[in-house]
């Protein structure tokens, strides 16, 4: 059996190199960054569909090798929430080899990029993913890849990642782990789940998949609030006012009774306690970007043209603030060059879309 998994797979790699439709390039160099890179970076597109040959996108990832032994080391496929966060998010600002430095005299410039001490890359091979179509540098060809879903984004993540490991049949045998946070707690269990029942119906490659790794993760319903007990258990929130939401709310925070006048006084009461807390790191202060989280749009680069083209000191630990220098390094031609970007394709910012 595993002699013929590995012809299987040697034959797929042979009819890949004939009739390959993806698109890889090896960056040795970034601009804003000082020197050649000292890790394997490699961006590039794969084209995806779901189940009708229509339906097709071009999804784009950096894949960078780990800086320790990447052919002993796991291989992380990794999905930043939102959902609609790029995957430039996860590179530049979570668990990526480089991130952006800035300090006062930031002029609306091209950013500079620092290395960063502690990136997974130090013991991981990652493939940063921009999905579902339309984030990041990915794109839908046709009007109906355009619209999403989860299950949508489940079946090209699964797709693309057999696709990719074609590409590079040196990673075949790396362990694999899919990896996101925040919204990747609801599609990456069933990406994992679809991946294993692929594995036991004999598609090709075979992907030896070890398990999942999640941060911070959403994994109940949006009619779950548990936000309330969380913030009472970390004293955000005084035991009176969390027994008065109890007592008038009855658990119930989402739909509030318009007639339910005390839980809604109550409740007002909450949210004005909390009014100042950053809601994703309640250690961090809640600084100026964090009251603009609409869809991605022409106004948050204006917002992020405002904030550092003005004398404004960010302090250091307004570390998201950081997050609007994304689309003036994304959108700089020498940038995109480097990339291969699609001509036609702007990145907006990093923040996040809905499905």
């Amino acid at each position: 059996m595993v002699r013929f998994r590995c012809f299987f797979n040697m034959l797929l790699i042979l009819l890949h190199l004939v009739f390959a439709t993806s698109e890889s390039n090896i960056v040795k160099f970034l601009p804003g960054f000082q020197g050649p890179l000292p890790f394997v970076l490699e961006t590039g597109y794969i084209e995806v569909s779901e189940t009708k040959a229509d339906e097709n996108a071009e999804v784009f990832y950096y894949f960078i090798e780990s800086e320790n032994n990447p052919k002993e080391d796991p291989l992380l496929l990794w999905l930043t929430g939102g959902p609609g966060c790029s995957g430039f998010s996860g590179l530049a600002f979570e668990i990526g080899p480089i991130t952006f430095t800035i300090n006062e005299e930031y002029n609306g410039s091209l950013p500079n990029l620092v290395l960063r001490q502690h990136s997974w890359t130090k013991v991981s091979n990652i493939i940063f993913l921009d999905l579902p179509a339309g984030t990041g540098f990915s794109y839908p060809k046709t009007e109906t890849a355009v619209q999403q879903s989860t299950w949508k984004l489940v079946q090209n993540a699964h797709q693309f990642l057999r696709k990719w490991l074609i590409d590079h049949p040196k990673f075949l045998s790396n362990e694999v782990y899919i990896a996101g946070d925040s919204y990747s707690g609801i599609p990456v269990p069933i990406i994992v789940q679809e991946i294993s029942y692929g594995n036991d119906d004999g598609l090709q490659p075979w992907i030896n998949l070890q398990g999942y790794i999640l941060g911070n993760p959403l994994t109940t319903p949006k009619n779950n609030d548990y936000r309330i007990p969380f913030n009472h258990r970390m004293a955000l929130i005084s035991d009176e006012l969390y027994l008065s939401l109890q007592k008038n709310c009855k658990g119930n925070y989402i739909n509030i009774d318009p007639q339910n006048e005390l839980c809604q006084s109550v409740f007002q009461s909450y949210e004005e306690t909390i009014s100042r807390v950053f809601t994703l790191h309640i250690l961090e202060p809640k600084c100026e970007s964090d009251y603009h989280k609409e869809v991605p749009s022409r106004r948050h680069i204006d917002k992020a043209h405002e904030i550092f083209s003005s004398s404004l000191t960010m302090p250091p630990s307004c570390r998201t603030d950081i997050q609007f220098l994304s689309p003036y390094w994304g959108n700089d031609d020498n940038v995109r060059k480097v990339l291969h970007i699609r001509k036609s394709l702007l990145l907006v910012a990093v923040l996040c879309k809905e499905l």
